[in-house]
């Protein structure tokens, strides 16, 4: 992998949002068809458009819980809760976001968002009960 300026930023980034564990794990399987992949996504995802001005980083995960709800991606969906509340979304702004998912994208979708948040919120510890 080619470490660079850019990189470095992502990679900073994407532990700050995501936790060390979880981009731990991500590069721990990383071989040599998917380091370009890893590479890619430090690099353009977390290196340019996590770092930008413009949206604070709690904004930047309840949109892409949104995102990732129109699109059903409920493995994505699960880390993404947890970066959201490293980046000081709470459990009921999760839910919102959910909730208005499910009017704009359909209940199914939403139906599955709100599987995958909450088993992540209840590991957290987000969740009585």
């Amino acid at each position: 992998m080619t470490r660079d300026a850019q990189f470095e930023q992502g990679l900073q980034m994407r532990q700050q949002v995501m936790g060390e564990a979880f981009v731990d794990k991500a590069f721990a399987n990383v071989d040599a068809f998917t380091a370009p992949l890893q590479e890619f996504v430090t690099r353009n995802a977390w290196g340019t458009t996590w770092c930008r001005d413009g949206l604070d980083l709690k904004t930047r995960s309840l949109l892409t819980l949104s995102m990732l709800t129109a699109l059903g991606r409920a493995t994505e969906i699960k880390g993404h809760v947890r970066g959201a509340i490293n980046n000081g979304a709470t459990m009921r702004e999760i839910q919102e976001v959910l909730l208005h998912a499910a009017v704009y994208c359909g209940m199914p979708l939403a139906i599955d968002a709100f599987r995958s948040a909450h088993e992540v919120l209840k590991e957290m510890g987000q969740i009585d009960g």
